[in-house]
């Protein structure tokens, strides 16, 4: 085994699965359901959104093939367009693509077991963020095997709840659903895609995974296809656990849901399910986010004191981490949902233009999936939905343009805008 290259096959799928099956999907159909009324509609924007995410995994699997290196967005960028559009993505990535999730998958982690260790909620989060900034600061082969077996069993369970779950849903009458709002369904795609962020997370340790040619697009597509599958899975016996009005714009969702199947105890079962499937969220996005910003550390782009000559970029994951506790003392969860999807949408498309267009500059030399609808199709859609996050949601759509500008500022005085330190171009 190369020693520079610990991470195989099933650690980069580990971690593309542990990086989307987080809090989102356990919390966010209540919401839908109170936006779109409608279960059926609900499952639409669940599949909806796993085809934007296979669209993205294929784009990203092109580009991974051509720079198979870490860094996620920020590389991509920074060598197909320009160094100042990776910047923002690095920017984007430490901000809002790991340090924010992590805070609200580590909230949600205190908040379902406060029952059992009554601990307040962000007293719980500090903790588990803490340690996993340990476990991956002391060794990445370490932390990763840690990783795939709480990611094997988070799947096992849940597809045991599934089964049990649908075989037991009430018979539920049914409600007569509102005219569909189209506006509101893109909107609602938002919230679905942050439950899907993380189908990109092998491409931010690039640089770790064995034959990452081969194995960083297999991780990306395999990941994403299990990942969709287990949420229609979970979602359908969500929507029709209970009546409509006992769910919709509830944050609980799964807990409630698993309640009206199988009473109390299914309850706190349900509630154990979700805290591990937080617990491996948390320990992917402090196994991802840290390469962005060790990488950007290493070409001038952050304090050099971030960047990592091998092993565990140890200094970029207690910033991380340090973020996160800022973000889990501050943070309100609904405006976040919102913020950290519209940021992250802008950040994909703008990878996936710049794929389109190293695509121009060296033909079918860069083989692309459905070249050129896959990856047109995965721009349009984002950006469609960013138009209609912008009308019906402002002020979170404010606060992701807000990320985006004091990120030009902060491109706009760093050293690496000089053309001697820059990254060259593919």
């Amino acid at each position: 085994m190369n020693p520079h290259r610990p991470l195989g096959l099933a650690s980069a799928v580990a971690l593309v699965v542990a990086s989307m099956v987080g809090t989102g999907v356990f919390t966010t159909s209540g919401f839908l359901l109170g936006d779109l009324g409608s279960p059926m509609r609900v499952l639409a924007a669940w599949l909806v959104g796993g085809i934007l995410a296979a669209l993205g995994a294929l784009s990203y699997g092109a580009l991974a093939r051509r720079i198979p290196e870490s860094g996620g967005e920020y590389t991509f960028l920074s060598r197909t367009l320009h160094p100042a559009a990776g910047f923002l993505a690095g920017w984007v990535s430490l901000l809002v693509g790991f340090s924010a999730p992590l805070a609200a998958a580590a909230v949600g982690f205190g908040e379902y077991t406060q029952p059992w260790t009554g601990l307040a909620p962000r007293v719980t989060a500090t903790l588990l963020v803490l340690g996993f900034a340990l476990l991956h600061g002391a060794h990445v082969r370490h932390g990763a095997r840690a990783q795939d077996w709480s990611v094997g069993i988070k799947i096992v369970c849940i597809v045991l709840f599934v089964a049990y779950g649908a075989t037991h849903l009430p018979v539920v009458e049914p409600t007569p659903a509102p005219a569909l709002n189209l506006p509101d369904f893109a909107v609602s795609l938002v919230w679905v895609s942050f439950s899907y962020s993380g189908w990109n997370a092998a491409v931010y340790v690039g640089g770790e995974i064995q034959n990452p040619e081969r194995n960083l697009p297999r991780a990306l597509l395999w990941g994403t296809g299990l990942v969709t599958a287990l949420y229609l899975a979970l979602n359908a016996v969500f929507v029709f656990s209970a009546p409509m009005s006992k769910l919709a714009g509830k944050l609980d969702v799964g807990r409630l849901a698993a309640e009206a199947i199988g009473g109390r105890n299914w309850g706190i079962a349900a509630s154990a399910l979700i805290a591990l499937a937080l617990l491996t969220s948390v320990s992917s996005l402090t196994m991802a986010g840290p390469r962005v910003s060790a990488r950007m550390a290493s070409e001038g782009n952050l304090p050099c004191w971030l960047a990592c000559a091998g092993g565990p970029p140890r200094a970029a994951i207690a910033l991380q981490t340090a973020i996160a506790l800022f973000l889990v003392w501050t943070t309100a969860y609904e405006q976040l949902l919102t913020f950290i999807g519209f940021t992250l949408g802008l950040s994909a498309a703008a990878t996936v233009f710049g794929l389109m267009v190293l695509r121009r500059r060296e033909g079918e030399r860069l083989p692309i999936p459905g070249w050129p609808w896959v990856p047109a199709l995965f721009i349009l859609a984002n950006l469609a939905i960013t138009a209609f996050t912008i009308a019906r949601r402002p002020w979170e759509s404010l606060a992701g343009v807000g990320t985006l500008a004091l990120g030009w500022l902060a491109w706009y005085a760093s050293p690496a805008r000089r053309p001697s330190r820059r990254i060259p171009p593919v």
